[in-house]
């Protein structure tokens, strides 16, 4: 623990580090061109608003899932038209750019980008089996941020004229105040498209026939004004000093089966109307409103439970009473975080003052976006077990804004994607859009609490706000004591009293241990300081030595259980606790470095990452550094949770064994003879589940590795010999190969794409066969298909782009990839699949074992073997066209191939990084391997051929596989997945496959 001077020059240079990172980001902000964006604004990459950078960290740290997805449903009856929806919606995009944006990322900072207008497809499925399940599947598949698109439509046909209707947003792109301009502009352009194509064209009434107001315009202002938000910051600096999370106990370790972060569970109690009738009468008594109302209650429920009196609660906060903001599409809220005292608060009415004036003060400073605050607060802004300082919310709901369509009779639809933002949230709802009761409500995410905790909060909220509405000077209830037992619990050990006693200990819990003096534990008031040793100091004046702490640490907050009580063994330096992770090991060491090479300093093993300088977007660059180094799973929020290089460490073993263990246990299973190889049957795979195959191989292992950086789920194809590569990664694996047709039609089935990777080189038979079995078991999603250069053949042009027609001679490897293009593309569009992506890639580079196999035995082996052993180096004859070969690198290969995924275009695209000259590529070996090795090149004749071009049937030979002389163009559409990252040009990551 650190000592108040410690800490005071903590927070000073932790002040330097945000301002210097703020100059970086603001010098690195993308600028904007000047144009027209859609109906207006500027056109060109343009900032994140602070609010969609929150989203956009959310999104790369990997914890989000679909808490963050807005789905918009209703069921409609009558003549309903899916097409003309289509056209809607197209148009919708078209004015509403921000519906059309993707967020890439330069120098580290993310900017948004529009995207053209293209048409919006609206799938249209038959209701079959759980409707709701289906619904909150399509929702929460996954958004790719990064190439968009950020709105999708679904039709459910349940009768003739009988559909309902969901349109998925993310909510980078939409709050609540969108959804009611969304949804009565496409109910007016659905009119327009009723009428056909031209009446859309025309000039549409209202609000429509007037330019919209452009999201990236926003944004912008707001980034060219962050610097006049310092006095803002300053406040709230000051307003937030020495505040905690709330202390939340942890779900108890026999409330069942451990519940993923963000897992949402929801309970409700009914209120009787003049419940909420009296509520706003106090409120009128106390010059509030109704929100105001339940957020005090909110805080008086969170009293009773935890005791503390000092509490940090959020709420939305809306820039939509501003006249330019009022019509415009896009994230206008910010989180404002209200700070209570409730200390000599008898009565609700007293607290209820209070909460107001919190409120009305945090209100006045609502333009500094929070993630500023969150930022500038560095370490402070999460407690010591890694939890945000603001994870309780509170809230008043109204009807939703409802999505109705000409002609059509409408009626809102619940879909529930059971996530969570918040630990904890307090819910009064104020109308109901279905005409019911009036609730009370209480979300909570079940990795924070367990059920039992959650139902003892909704009936201490329900009965307060209950009995405020028939008496606002209800009492408060008497706050329990640290230790989770009422006041009247046992006389206190000595040294509890003695800490009780002073001024800047607000809690405090002693361990008493057999045979050996307590360990003490307290938390800060905020009225001072604390030195642990000055503590212990202390109480050895006061105290006979058998009774002063052996140790006294200092807290955040004492961690509870299910019950309120303090947890034991939560409590560092506790004898159950287990043993810190060393961080000599290989492991630790990585870690080390890695903090060293991110934050500019070497840490010490219990350093905390933010007081460091360290916030989301280092917390993601480092987890991507660390699970490139170590091959094991980790996320930017693994960092910011476990903090330390120490518990980064301890994490990654424990990762590691898990790996070990899975091994083991694929290494000891043993098949029956008779059983039979595979389970034909198909399995339930997870929401967005991409099926790999190939996934061990060297174009397979970057796809999983962009897959995971994305939080797609993973079904890998994997042969039974290799599955332990992929054990305990959290990735599906299914064993089978090319060779099994059945493994391949199993796992194609129930995926939500495909990424075929695998291939044979040397069978094509094994090739065709394998991609009839895929395409068997395909039934939905996109279809990826890696094929390759060769399948163009020797078409009569030396630019090749994907509009060149194949030409042959081929080879037969080139042609079997042609054979299941053809294949493919057919199949596309039927039976329920979706669109099919044939990406043609040429040699694939990158750190890999397989891949530096193929450089030093595929086609350029014969490079590699003579610079290796000091031999002339023969080059293949320098003819006309282009000398050399394309290649890609297989990181920049996987970001392609996904993109097609996520953003499903169909047809043959080009998957190439750059060409790179035969001479140069056999200089560069010569000089990697400090090899002797002479260049010797063969010159052919003027307007000479080579039998391979003439068609003699000699294409199969090594010096064929060398002939490159067209250049082959990447496809537009991919440009920036394919744009060379530090680290991919052809000389680096030659070097790095040498050292694979």
């Amino acid at each position: 623990m650190t000592t108040a001077p410690d800490t005071a020059r903590e927070a000073a240079l932790l002040r330097i580090a945000r301002q210097r990172q703020a100059a970086k980001r603001g010098s690195a902000a993308p600028e904007a061109a000047v144009g027209t964006e859609g109906a207006g604004g500027t056109t060109g990459p343009a900032p994140l608003s602070a609010a969609q950078r929150r989203m956009w960290l959310m999104d790369r740290l990997g914890g989000s899932g679909a808490a963050y997805h807005v789905p918009f449903a209703a069921r409609v009856r009558g003549p309903f038209d899916p097409q003309a929806l289509g056209r809607a919606l197209t148009a919708l995009v078209r004015r509403h750019a921000v519906l059309r944006t993707r967020y890439g990322q330069r120098d580290g900072e993310p900017y948004q980008e529009a995207l053209d207008a293209a048409p919006v497809p609206v799938e249209v499925v038959a209701a079959d089996g759980d409707v709701a399940e289906l619904l909150r599947e399509a929702a929460a598949r996954p958004f790719d941020l990064a190439s968009g698109p950020v709105l999708r439509a679904l039709a459910v046909r349940h009768a003739a004229e009988d559909h309902t209707v969901l349109l998925t947003l993310h909510h980078i792109a939409i709050d609540g105040g969108s959804l009611a301009i969304v949804a009565r502009e496409l109910g007016a352009l659905y009119g327009a498209a009723l009428d056909g194509d031209d009446a859309l064209a025309g000039e549409l009434p209202g609000t429509l026939a007037v330019p919209a107001p452009q999201y990236a315009d926003y944004a912008r202002r707001e980034h060219a004004a962050v610097d006049a938000l310092e006095n803002g910051l300053e406040f709230w600096l000051g307003r937030l000093a020495g505040a905690r999370p709330v202390p939340l106990p942890a779900p108890a370790a026999d409330s069942g089966a451990p519940a993923r972060r963000g897992q949402a569970a929801l309970l409700a109690e009914p209120l009787p109307p003049a419940v909420l009738k009296g509520l706003r009468a106090v409120g009128r008594e106390h010059r509030s409103t109704l929100f105001t109302v339940a957020l005090a209650a909110a805080y008086a429920a969170l009293l009773e439970q935890t005791g503390r009196t000092d509490l940090v609660l959020g709420c939305a906060g809306s820039h939509r009473d501003r006249a330019e903001v009022r019509e415009l599409v896009g994230l206008c809220v910010n989180t404002l975080p209200v700070r209570v005292d409730a200390r000599s608060t008898g009565t609700f009415g007293d607290l209820l003052d209070r909460v107001r004036d919190a409120l009305l003060e945090a209100q006045q400073h609502r333009d500094v976006p929070f993630d500023l605050i969150v930022e500038r607060l560095g370490a402070a802004a999460r407690g010591a077990d890694g939890h945000p300082l603001v994870d309780v919310t509170a809230d008043v709901l109204r009807a939703p804004a409802a999505l109705e369509l000409p002609g059509l009779v409408s009626e809102p639809v619940e879909v529930d994607l059971e996530t969570a933002k918040f630990g904890l949230g307090f819910y009064v709802e104020e109308d109901r859009s279905d005409g019911a009761p009036p609730r009370c409500l209480v979300q909570y995410d079940r990795a924070r609490l367990d059920e039992r905790t959650a139902r003892r909060l909704l009936r201490g909220f329900a009965g307060l706000l209950t009995a405020v509405a028939a008496d606002p000077n209800h009492p408060l209830a008497r706050p329990q004591s640290a230790s989770g037992a009422p006041d009247s619990a046992a006389p206190a050990h000595p040294a509890e009293q003695c800490l009780r006693d002073r001024p800047e200990v607000a809690e405090v819990f002693l361990l008493e241990t057999d045979g050996r003096p307590p360990l003490a534990y307290v938390v800060p008031s905020r009225t001072g300081s604390l030195d642990p040793m000055g503590l212990r100091a202390a109480l050895r004046t006061r105290l006979a030595p058998e009774l002063v702490p052996a140790a006294v640490t200092v807290l955040d907050v004492l961690p509870r259980t299910a019950d309120g009580a303090v947890d034991r063994g939560r409590l560092p330096g506790a004898p159950a606790a287990a043993a810190p992770a060393d961080t000599s090991g290989v492991r630790g060491q990585a870690v080390l470095d890695a903090f060293t090479e991110q934050l500019g300093r070497r840490p010490a093993p219990d350093d905390d990452f933010f007081l460091l300088g360290g916030h989301s977007l280092l917390a993601v660059q480092l987890a991507d550094r660390l699970r490139e180094r170590l091959g094991l799973p980790l996320t930017g929020l693994d960092v910011m949770e476990h903090r330390s290089p120490r518990a980064i460490a301890a994490l990654l073993d424990r990762r590691g064994e898990e790996r070990a263990a899975a091994l083991a246990a694929v290494r000891s299973a043993a098949r029956p003879a008779d059983t039979p190889s595979r389970d034909a049957r198909p399995a339930a795979a997870r929401t967005g589940t991409v099926l790999v195959t190939g996934a061990t191989g060297g174009v397979g292992a970057f796809v999983l590795r962009e897959l995971a950086a994305r939080g797609r789920p993973v079904r890998a194809l994997v042969r039974p010999e290799s599955a332990h590569l992929l054990a305990a990664d959290g990735v599906e694996v299914r064993e089978g190969d090319l060779g099994d047709p059945d493994s391949l039609r199993s796992a194609a089935a129930g995926a939500d794409a495909v990424i075929h990777a695998a291939c044979t080189f040397t069978s094509p038979e094994v090739d065709l066969a394998a991609m009839r079995a895929a395409l068997d078991g395909w039934r939905r999603g996109t279809f990826v298909f890696v094929s390759s250069v060769d399948a163009y053949g020797q078409p009569p042009v030396t630019e090749v782009t994907e509009e060149t027609a194949p030409a042959g001679p081929f080879t037969a490897y080139g042609r079997a990839k042609l054979d299941c293009e053809r294949m493919l593309l057919e199949a596309a569009g039927t039976g329920g699949r979706g669109a099919a992506a044939v990406v043609r890639v040429p040699i694939v580079w990158g750190p890999h074992a397989r891949l530096r196999d193929q450089l030093r035995w595929g086609a350029t082996g014969q490079f590699f073997q003579a610079a290796r052993n000091g031999e002339p180096i023969e080059l293949p004859a320098r003819e006309r066209g282009w000398y050399g070969a394309p290649w890609v690198h297989g990181a920049a290969l996987a970001r392609a191939l996904v993109s097609c995924v996520e953003r499903p275009g169909g047809g043959v695209v080009n998957a190439v990084g750059g060409h790179v000259d035969w001479r140069d590529f056999a200089a560069e070996l010569i000089r990697l391997l400090s090899s002797s090795s002479e260049i010797h090149a063969t010159h052919a004749g003027p307007g000479a051929d080579t039998e391979a071009e003439r068609g003699t049937g000699a294409a199969a030979g090594p010096d064929f596989l060398l002939q490159h002389r067209r250049r082959y163009r990447p496809a537009r559409t991919l440009a920036d997945e394919l744009t060379e990252r530090p680290g991919e040009d052809w000389r680096s990551v030659l070097a790095a496959m040498l050292e694979v």
